[in-house]
């Protein structure tokens, strides 16, 4: 890896400022939007398209996309990234849910939640701890919303949070999975922060994509044009510090994929060099060293993976139509001639793929389509999956193979 650049060609770090950085690598025509699915095979094989060019922080091991263009990111309802349909991330979101209303006491209190969806989280909280709860998103589709959700304890506003709503106070702030959305974390942060203050004790709580799974687990799949920001638990403890809020726990969840942070206003600002999850500058570097050739060596020997099974003459599909599954597609040699794509969303379903057009189908299709391989984008999600095989009897006549996109490749570093 080349050494450090105080390079005015790039991005200072929208973490910590610092223009110490590496740009480390390059990915061209990746769609804008991997959660906008198209109504047409024709529009979706014309979706805008932007490049990925990844720095990395010397200083706070901060990892982002100097090629951004916050101004093409316009979120409404047709944003579609739910996971909630899934049984395991189900038992995820209630067991977070829990933890978090035991840990901070969270009983008849005011929740705000940014980025909320369509509000499944809030609706754990509420019904957990009797929590008034107040959720904010543009892409919340009040069409798609279960009326059992909402009752006189949660109501979700269609817009952006912003200052217009800083007279809103809250016991608890919740945001997960937006910081890594935002070309301005302070800034959002500092804005956010407002929301809980007047009291020491009023905590906030994000969740971030985990850069070190991406890195060190080799996560390809994850890079997305959404995400402008890639957070280690260094440099994402680094934000807090560097807005005045005191990192009181920071975690890795969900098989190691997320990052959760809790914060609060500091009384006593904490050392910016004190480790998070026994991390160093040093490890992170070493991953950022080997992760270019590996990312071009994993990509390749997808391609070769992906020739061999169209020359067996086997049928293949991928399962999940989110980021990793259209990431995938879009990124792996000859995985657009893939034609079917398998997601348990009713809402994605009969949808095409931003980029290479496959139709999106529910479960219940592979009882025609019969496929050989199932090529599982999240291996958090094979038991369930299997289950699924196993109930669709598809097993019956003949063996299926579930293959895990992380599939391990002899690695570099």
């Amino acid at each position: 890896m080349p050494s450090p650049q105080d390079s005015s060609d790039l991005l200072p770090c929208p973490v910590c400022n610092s223009t110490a950085t590496t740009q480390f690598i390059q990915i061209q025509g990746v769609p804008v939007f991997c959660n906008v699915l198209r109504d047409s095979r024709e529009k979706a094989l014309k979706a805008d398209r932007g490049n990925i060019d990844l720095v990395f922080c010397h200083t706070c091991t901060h990892v982002y996309n100097a090629a951004f263009d916050a101004s093409r990111m316009q979120y409404n309802p047709q944003y579609e990234n739910a996971l909630d349909y899934s049984p395991t991330f189900q038992k995820y979101i209630r067991k977070l849910a829990q933890r978090l209303v035991s840990t901070y006491r969270l009983q008849g209190k005011d929740i705000i939640e940014i980025g909320c969806g369509q509000g499944e989280f809030l609706r754990l909280l509420a019904e957990i701890g009797s929590n008034r709860c107040l959720g904010f998103d543009p892409s919340h589709n009040t069409r798609q919303a279960d009326p059992a959700t909402f009752n006189n304890r949660i109501s979700i506003i269609q817009d952006y949070y912003s200052d217009q709503y800083a007279d809103y106070r809250a016991d608890f702030v919740v945001c997960r999975q937006v910081l890594e959305h935002i070309s301005e974390p302070a800034s959002f942060l500092k804005m956010i922060q407002g929301t809980a203050s007047g009291e020491g004790d009023r905590v906030l709580f994000f969740e971030v994509p985990n850069a070190m799974f991406t890195l060190g687990e080799l996560g390809i799949w994850d890079l997305i044009y959404e995400h402008c920001n890639y957070f280690t638990a260094l440099s994402l403890r680094r934000l807090f510090l560097e807005v005045g809020l005191e990192p009181i726990n920071i975690e890795a969840a969900f098989g190691g994929q997320y990052l959760c942070i809790e914060g609060r206003a500091a009384i006593q600002k904490a050392k910016p060099d004190q480790g998070s999850l026994d991390l160093s500058i040093t490890e992170v570097e070493k991953k950022v060293h080997s992760f270019a050739d590996n990312y071009r060596q994993t990509v390749s020997e997808w391609g070769r993976i992906l020739e061999d099974i169209k020359q067996s003459g086997a049928r293949s599909v991928v399962w999940g139509a989110g980021s990793k599954g259209i990431t995938f597609l879009n990124i792996s040699p000859g995985a657009a001639a893939i034609e079917n794509v398998i997601d348990i969303n009713p809402h994605k379903q009969g949808l095409y793929v931003p980029g290479t057009g496959q139709q999106v189908a529910s479960p219940d299709r592979l009882t025609e389509i019969r496929p050989e391989t199932i090529i599982v984008m999240n291996p958090l999600y094979l038991d369930e999956i299997d289950q699924m095989i196993t109930d669709l009897q598809l097993r019956r006549n003949s063996d299926v193979r579930l293959m895990p996109a992380n599939i391990e490749f002899e690695r570099i570093g």
